[in-house]
C-alpha cells in the first residue's frame, strides 16, 4: 500500500481531507449528538418550568387574599376547639365548673362520671354533679355555666331543701352554712370531637 509521504500532494490533501471528514463523523455520533440531545431535553425541562412559572406567577396578586383565607380558617378553628375540643381535657372541664361555683358563691360536693356516648364526629361526657348553696346564687352558677364558651349542657336538675337533700337524689347530707338554702343534682355533659370511638372515663375528683 502506498504511504502518504509517497502519494503526490493532491492524493494526500484528499487523504487528509477524508480522515477530517471521518472523524468529524465520529465525534458526531459519540459525542456532539449525545450532547445535543442531553442539551435538548434540558432545554424541554426548562420550558416546562418556564410554563409553570407563567402559571404560578397568576397566583400572585391572589397570595395576599388567599394567606388571610388561611387565617381566618386557623382562627375559626381555634375557636371550634375551644368550643369542642379535640382531647377529653375532664381535668379542664372541671377546672372550669369549679371557677363557676367559686364565682358565684356555691359548693360543688361531688362530680361522678358516667359512661362517654360516642356519636359518629363527636362524644358526649356526661357527669353527675351534685352541688349546695343560696338560691339566687345557684341560679347564678347555671347561668353563667349556659354561657361559657365551652359548650356544657346541664340536663336532670333536681333541687330540694338543704333540710331533706334526699329529695334531689343527693348522697349526702353535709354541714351546710346558714345562707346555703338548697341542694341540686344534675348531669353536666361536655363534648369533644374523636376519630376514634372513646372509652369511658373513671371516677375524678369526690366520686362515688
Amino acid at each position: 500500500m502506498e504511504k502518504l509521504s509517497e502519494m503526490p500532494a493532491l492524493k494526500q490533501w484528499g487523504a487528509l481531507i477524508i480522515a477530517a471528514v471521518l472523524v468529524t463523523v465520529g465525534l458526531y455520533f459519540t459525542v456532539f449528538k449525545s450532547k445535543q440531545e442531553a442539551n435538548a431535553q434540558a432545554q424541554q425541562k426548562l420550558n416546562t418550568k418556564l410554563r409553570e412559572n407563567a402559571e404560578l406567577e397568576s397566583y400572585r396578586p391572589k397570595l395576599k387574599d388567599m394567606e388571610r383565607q388561611v387565617a381566618n380558617l386557623k382562627q375559626q378553628l381555634e375557636i371550634e376547639r375551644r368550643i369542642v375540643p379535640d382531647e377529653k381535657e375532664v381535668d379542664n372541664f372541671i377546672k372550669i365548673l369549679d371557677a363557676e361555683a367559686l364565682k358565684t358563691g356555691i359548693e360543688i360536693r361531688r362530680y361522678t362520671a358516667k359512661p362517654v356516648m360516642s356519636r359518629e364526629y363527636y362524644s358526649e361526657v356526661p357527669f353527675e354533679v351534685e352541688l349546695d348553696g343560696p338560691y339566687y346564687s345557684v341560679l347564678s352558677f347555671f347561668d353563667h355555666v349556659g354561657k361559657l364558651e365551652r359548650i356544657v349542657n346541664v340536663s336532670d336538675l333536681l333541687i330540694a331543701n338543704t333540710k331533706k337533700p334526699s329529695d334531689a337524689k343527693a348522697k349526702h347530707m353535709y354541714q351546710y352554712g346558714p345562707s346555703e338554702s338548697i341542694v341540686a343534682t344534675c348531669q353536666a355533659s361536655t363534648f369533644y370531637t374523636h376519630d376514634t370511638v372513646a372509652s369511658a372515663p373513671g371516677k375524678v375528683k369526690g366520686a362515688l
